[in-house]
């Protein structure tokens, strides 16, 4: 493993983004919109041969234009072959002729590599199938003269492309064992005619394998009686450079005896068994997985009719509107919405006729209806409802949801369901993770096995399964969305009543299920989808499964091992290795890093995450059931009725502003804190629906990344990765013998628990000792007895381990009980660890427990008495103190300080770290509300003051990222820049109003890049936001389209670079202990910083996480990333211009070296310029920090340690961005920058040198016992 990461990464370098309006031919490796729209279209045409001449139009238009040249693939060729030919055998056989020539045409394109399109073995098995059917000595047969080839033809360039026969007889486009066997015997003939014996023998291996199987009419008297071959002999498989597979040669032939009938798919299933050296799912094994992410929508249907159907029999005929149960409204919901469906279909195809034919097409325009109808009327009503219902309280909006949310999200799901349905159609061969344990996969031999291994995979699966490439854009989502949710709003109502208090009479009102309404949100209007009233109080009390989509679900076998950068996790619910967020960059360089095959360990360590068995913890659910259903407040779970209290009203509100501000501020805190208790008991209510449905299966979470290698569980409800009751409701799914070791690190984990985690391990166990009452007491009688766990701080994994600690005690011996509980060991504010670790602090390496030493540190509680003597001080001060000081005095806990402390590393600003702050004097209850802002705002000061100093290494190194991110955000490629001269000398005119700002400045679009030593490219994704509106039946929608770049945003570059640099270097650190943990046959999770195992095997992983962590940063990390920037950033230029402002004063530039002027440099460093750069710094991070609006992107899970590390403000509008430069200031830089405009520097020239290292040394973390505990 050392010298693995020791050697230099490859690196994945790709053009950077172009503007929009550039002609450059780079601007090809970003898709235009519209040709992803066509290509949707087109994709939706094939299917079924819906439309095949339109979308034959539409092809032959993007080859000619080359437009569509990085969406078209030999797949896609292929599709269309398949297309022609089904056309002549079937559909349009009148013109038999014309698609038979089509069909070669293209054929005879890809051999000669037209396009860059080479023919695999699905298009040699699709023209043998075409020479089958139609040539001339067929009832059906067509002379095609010389466009068309033989056997004999194909054989030879089947070996010419170096394809093993065997696999295009067994190709999926085969339907038919008749089929294929007469393709087999096609090519025997020509590979006797050609004298190729090594052919004819695959050929008959072939042949002989779809025969290994008991004839089914065995049993039958009149039947020849079979032998089934016990065993294969060994067959050798011969692979090409890039892992494909070439040929197939047996070690000896196969003999059989009696008649056996040839069977394709017994034939895939061998072949793919020997070509994967892994077990292919079995079908039987893999069959209820296949119908949970098939039937869901079949489910809930049936479900929401077997309500409504009870109803009938209770004789409650018309009681559907009157109803109040849930499923019951969506059932009706339901049946008029599918009508609906069908008839605006209907209606939209003659519209979209109508325009075709007036040729007047809106430039937004998109046709819809060859997309809406590859699903049924059916499926897309249970997709719409299911949607809008499962978004109950998304994006901070209370009782709904934004629109723009709703509307992407269900076109996305419809886009999915799509895929999801294509996927299905073939019987695919799902192979089972390859085994990390098998060798040493850090070795180059191991690191290509795996390679291999994974390449043959993807290929067979890939050959396996139909084009689906076809990716939806934004306005496609958003337009099929609109129609939907417009169709299920007109057509969804709830009858609600009420008493006429002057008459008693009960009052029935038909309302809308959902209405659109606008709302404020950091100072924008943003338009809503509320639910009714009634409509959302059912959903925090009704059974919602109904609502989940099997993306939201755990597994039911292992994931599908991941075999490249989308093809992975579920079996037919198409997912992506890394969450992208609007950034087509970032999926670029994941294809390309996946494709050069660099990945591997990144693949193989998501594997090993996912392929982690768990169960439901049935004790624990017994009890948050019986919780739930009683509907009381309990730890972690709200109670059915909200059970705060209403402010009262002052008396004195009329004329005292102070009361009535005060009471304003504790009224408005109510009615939130109200909300939020809706919001939370439908969170809850997900979990245990959820857990409910898979008592006492064996489980798996599938993952994926975000874009800085952080692993997340999929399912986003009941998951490890969730809050204390998903962790308290979840077991590993197989139990290990404790062990002396184990029983005590049981014991430790349950006092980390409690909160007792600051203590020496003896002192722990002997606080368990101490509370063993407490403990029995907890377990047997957890809600009648002394409820002792419900204080502790994760009170319901509390209870788990209590229960598991008991029954281990009780025992007849409690080293042998057999214990399936995770237990964790998590690090010390990691991310300063690996500050630490990268700087060589020996100071801050003891504040983090790097350093060995006989009590755990706690910088948290160290600076809470920092603060703490600080406010003393104030106090101090007498009359003079300040308000606040005697407010919070004896009140600061390490609790308190804990997440500010955890974030200032990862650049939290102050205004994130008042928010932080406030939050926890919330959750304190013993200051008033309307005093928790600013009594924060006064604590933050104190809080940054305090830690200012005691982490002088890692400021240094964020301070060295941050100055790198600056400058590689303001830099231009050498020859982006030259075009940009060339293009202004020339006066080139350029689409819309002519900027007054210099070209160059809009060719300002390098992200960060950086390479973890996993060779996962990690792209920071931040850019100018630009929006396109676009008009729906129900509002006007603002989305971004991906495929566009902007310039990028350099403040926010440069902030998030150092915390998104530590989260992949933990992120990394989390992998290598997985794969290594694995290949010692360990069972192993993670929640980013905290690693679980059993409790007999905490030693053994305790090893591994030291060796791991002293690997990575023995590497040298920051020299690496250093020299990687000189690489990747070699030809680029910044402009001297923007080398001025508070971070650029250290860099210390050398004019003789740059080549500039004496009096540049005086310029640049002129305090008005620097003022002016420091205040327009300032505006840009404050204006970064308010966030963009949401992007509706609902599958990108919260990083539980506040996301990019810059603290989500609870109260923006009190946030003011800093004030601009002053004018005087402003005129003097703008002098500068009109003096130095044109005048550029090699950014590799300005980088500024790596801070000098310390004395620590990182291999003393072996003797440290509290590096993770």
């Amino acid at each position: 493993m050392h010298d693995f990461l020791r050697r230099r990464s490859e690196y994945t370098i790709l053009p950077t983004p172009v503007p929009e309006d550039s002609t450059d031919e780079t601007r090809l490796l970003f898709t235009d919109s519209t040709s992803q729209d066509l290509v949707a279209v087109m994709e939706a045409c094939l299917h079924n041969l819906h439309d095949v001449p339109r979308a034959k139009q539409i092809f032959e238009g993007l080859r000619q234009s080359g437009r569509g040249d990085k969406l078209i693939d030999a797949r896609l060729y292929n599709h269309f072959i398949s297309a022609y030919i089904e056309m002549a055998t079937s559909k349009d056989s009148a013109h038999r002729a014309v698609w038979l020539e089509d069909a070669w045409a293209l054929y005879n394109d890809m051999e000669q590599s037209r396009e860059h399109i080479q023919p695999n073995a699905n298009t040699y098995a699709l023209m043998l199938i075409a020479w089958l059917r139609f040539n001339p000595d067929t009832p059906n047969g067509v002379n095609l003269g010389s466009d068309a080839h033989d056997p004999i033809s194909l054989l030879r360039n089947i070996i010419h492309r170096q394809i093993a026969p065997a696999l295009v007889v067994s190709d999926r486009a085969f339907t038919t064992d008749e089929e294929a066997t007469e393709a087999i015997k096609a090519l025997s003939r020509a590979a006797v005619q050609m004298g190729l014996s090594s052919v004819v023998n695959e050929l008959g291996l072939a042949d002989s394998l779809g025969r290994q199987q008991d004839d089914p009419l065995e049993n039958v008297p009149e039947a020849v009686p079979v032998v089934k071959v016990k065993t294969l002999p060994d067959i050798e498989v011969k692979r090409a450079e890039d892992g494909s597979v070439t040929a197939l040669e047996p070690h000896a032939p196969i003999k059989l005896e009696g008649e056996v009938p040839f069977n394709l798919e017994t034939l895939r299933r061998h072949l793919g068994n020997v070509i994967l050296h892994r077990r292919i799912l079995a079908e039987d094994v893999g069959l209820r997985q296949r119908l949970l992410e098939q039937s869901v929508y079949n489910v809930a249907v049936e479900r929401m009719k077997r309500q409504a159907e009870l109803f009938d029999q209770l004789g409650l005929p018309k009681q559907g509107l009157h109803s109040t149960d849930l499923k019951t409204w969506m059932w009706h919901w339901h049946v008029k919405l599918e009508s609906r469906i069908e008839a605006e279909i209907k209606n939209l195809e003659i519209e979209e006729r109508i325009i075709d034919r007036l040729k007047r097409k809106h430039k937004d325009h998109v046709q819809l209806t060859p997309l809406l109808n590859l699903l049924k009327p059916e499926k897309l009503s249970l997709i719409t409802i299911l949607e809008v219902m499962h978004l109950h309280g998304s994006g901070g909006v209370q009782d709904g949801m934004k629109t723009a949310r709703a509307l992407l999200s269900v076109g996305r799901a419809v886009e999915s369901e799509i895929k999801a349905e294509m996927a299905k159609k073939h019987n695919v061969p799902l192979p089972t993770a390859a085994s990390v344990g098998d060798g040493n996969v850090f070795s180059s031999v191991g690191y290509r096995e795996l390679h291999d291994q994974r390449v043959a995979a993807r290929k067979l699966i890939e050959d396996a399964e139909d084009w689906t490439n076809a990716e939806w854009t934004q306005l496609v989502r958003v337009k099929v969305g609109s129609f939907l949710v417009d169709c299920l709003m007109d057509v969804a109502t709830v009858q609600r009543s009420m008493k006429d208090p002057r008459t008693g009479e009960i009052i029935y009102e038909e309302q809308p299920a959902f209405f659109h309404s606008y709302e404020y949100q950091r100072g924008h209007k943003l338009g809503v989808i509320k639910f009714n009233p009634a409509v959302a109080e059912r959903m925090s009390k009704d059974p919602i499964a109904e609502t989940l989509h099997p993306r939201h679900l755990p597994m039911l076998v292992k994931p599908k091992p991941w075999l490249s950068y989308n093809n992975g996790g579920y079996l037919y619910n198409r997912t992506w290795a890394m969450r992208f967020k609007e950034s087509r960059e970032q999926e670029l360089y994941l294809r390309h890093a996946s494709d050069a095959g660099r990945l591997e360990l990144v693949f193989a360590g998501l594997d090993v995450l996912g392929s982690t068995p768990w169960k439901v913890n049935r004790r624990v659910f017994d009890v948050v059931l019986e919780v739930w259903n009683s509907g009381k407040r309990y730890p972690k779970i709200p109670p059915a009725v909200p059970d705060e209290p209403e402010p009262e009203r002052p008396p004195n509100m009329e004329f005292d502003n102070k009361a009535k501000a005060v009471y304003i501020e504790r009224q408005k805190a109510w009615q939130q804190a109200k909300a939020s208790n809706h919001s939370d008991r439908c969170s809850v209510n997900y979990k245990v629906e959820i857990a409910r449905a898979f008592l006492g299966d064996t489980i798996y979470f599938p993952h994926n990344v975000d874009f800085r290698g952080r692993a997340y569980p999929i399912p986003p409800h009941l998951s490890h990765i969730g809050d204390d009751l998903s962790r308290g409701l979840l077991l590993f799914g197989e139990a290990k013998p404790l062990g002396a070791r184990g029983l005590r690190w049981l014991k430790i984990h349950l006092a980390n628990l409690v909160g007792y985690d600051k203590a020496s391990f003896d002192e722990r166990v002997q606080y368990v000792h101490d509370h063993l009452d407490d403990i029995y007491d907890s377990a047997e009688r957890p809600l009648e007895g002394r409820q002792w766990w419900t204080k502790a701080d994760d009170p319901w994994q509390c209870l788990a381990t209590c229960i598991e600690l008991r029954s281990a005690l009780e025992s007849p011996d409690p080293e042998a009980y057999e214990c399936a509980l995770p237990v964790h060991q998590d690090g010390t504010c990691n991310g300063l660890q690996h500050y630490a670790a990268l700087g060589g602090d020996a100071v801050g390496a003891a504040q983090v427990n790097l350093a060995a030493a006989e009590r755990p540190s706690d910088v948290y509680t160290y600076v809470a008495q920092m603060v703490e003597q600080s406010i003393q001080a104030d106090l101090e001060r007498g009359d003079k103190a300040p308000h606040y000081a005697k407010l919070l005095a004896g009140k600061i806990s390490r609790k308190v300080v804990k997440q500010t402390v955890m974030t200032t590393v990862y650049g939290v600003t102050f205004i994130g770290a008042r928010d932080q702050i406030e939050r926890q004097l919330k959750d304190r209850g013993d200051i008033p509300p309307e005093e928790c802002w600013l009594a924060a705002a006064y604590l933050a000061k104190k809080v940054l003051a305090s830690i200012g100093d005691l982490f002088t290494g890692a400021k240094e190194i964020q301070n060295w990222l941050n100055l790198c991110a600056r400058l590689i955000a303001k830099s231009i490629p050498q020859d982006r820049l030259i075009s940009a001269f060339q293009a202004e000398t020339a006066g080139t005119p350029k689409r819309g109003k002519r900027s007054s700002q210099p070209r160059w400045k809009k060719e300002q679009m390098t992200s960060v890049v950086w390479t973890t030593p996993l060779g996962l490219p990690i792209v920071q994704p931040y850019r100018a936001v630009k929006r396109k509106q676009v008009m729906t039946s129900l509002q006007s929608v603002f989305i971004s389209d991906p495929n566009v770049p902007s310039t990028v945003n350099a403040a926010k570059q440069a902030s998030a670079f150092p915390p998104n640099f530590i989260h992949s270097l933990d992120a990394t650190h989390m992998m290598l202990t997985a794969l290594e943990c694995r290949s010692q046959g360990l069972t192993f999770a993670s929640v980013h910083d905290s690693y679980w195992t059993h409790a007999g095997s905490i030693d053994q992983m305790n090893a591994i996480i030291r060796d791991t962590f002293i690997a990575l940063h023995s590497s040298d990390v920051l020299s690496a990333l250093a020299q990687e920037f000189r690489e990747r950033y070699a030809n680029y230029k910044v402009p001297l211009s923007a080398l001025t402002g508070a971070a650029f004063k250290h860099l210390k530039l050398n004019p003789e070296q740059l080549d500039i002027s004496p009096e540049d440099i005086e310029a640049l460093s002129d305090e008005s310029v620097v003022r002016a750069a420091e205040a327009e710094e300032q505006a840009e991070e404050s204006q970064a920090l308010l966030g963009d609006e949401d992007d509706a992107d609902v599958e990108l899970a919260a990083d539980a340690e506040a996301a990019d590390a810059e603290g989500e403000g609870k109260k923006p509008k009190k946030k003011r961005a800093k004030s601009a430069p002053k004018a005087k200031d402003r005129k003097s830089k703008e002098e500068i920058e009109k003096r130095l405009e044109g005048k550029f520097v090699n950014l590799v020239d300005v980088l500024p040198p790596l801070p000098e290292k310390g004395k620590f040394d990182v291999k003393a973390i072996k003797d440290s016992l509290y590096f993770f505990s």
